[in-house]
């Protein structure tokens, strides 16, 4: 992979650092005084999440990593993970239980994703930004609770649990936010 100098450094650059990928979330030029220029960076593994700061040197320089995105698709789950296929090769991923759990809870099978390799191997997707799922079990809202904002817990078509309107009944459709699995609005059929 080509050499990134510090000159280049921008956020969003992706770098290999003790050979896992990071993305550059900050890059901030610093000029002392006196004394060599310096570029303080914001780091994140890509693989693990974790965060990392790191100060350069001016002239200094970092290996770029070979990431690359494509569209994608949930499949179905198996044994060893959640599968997934890329849309424009055909192949299919699977990512283990650990990684994509939380992001897969609010999928159904055959939902359209975007999906993130690092040297040809699937180490993140991304959900789509809005998911509308069935409720297929929520308790009947009781008489009078229509004053405030009451909220009541819903289990959805993927069996995860959400908390919803009191208006909302069973089999009623709702859009959620794919990634944190709060309530957006009920969907008329």
């Amino acid at each position: 992979m080509p050499q990134i100098n510090t000159g280049d450094f921008r956020k969003g650059t992706k770098v290999i650092l003790d050979g896992e990928p990071y993305d550059m979330l900050e890059c901030n030029f610093v000029k002392p005084g006196k004394g060599q220029a310096l570029y303080k960076t914001r780091l994140r593994n890509l693989l693990k999440g974790t965060m990392l700061d790191r100060t350069y040197k001016s002239g200094d320089s970092l290996e770029g990593a070979d990431i690359r995105k494509s569209d994608g698709q949930y499949l179905y789950r198996d044994a060893n993970g959640f599968v997934f296929m890329d849309n424009e090769t055909y192949e299919q991923y699977t990512m283990n239980e650990a990684v994509a759990a939380d992001k897969v809870k609010y999928l159904l099978e055959g939902a359209t994703l975007q999906m993130l390799y690092w040297n040809d191997q699937l180490i993140d997707m991304t959900p789509p930004q809005h998911v509308t799922l069935e409720i297929t079990y929520t308790e009947p809202a009781a008489k009078g609770n229509t004053a405030t904002n009451v909220t009541k817990p819903a289990t959805v078509e993927t069996g995860a649990e959400i908390q919803v309107p009191a208006f909302i009944e069973q089999g009623d459709r709702v859009k959620l936010d794919a990634s944190t699995g709060e309530y957006v609005e009920r969907v008329r059929t």
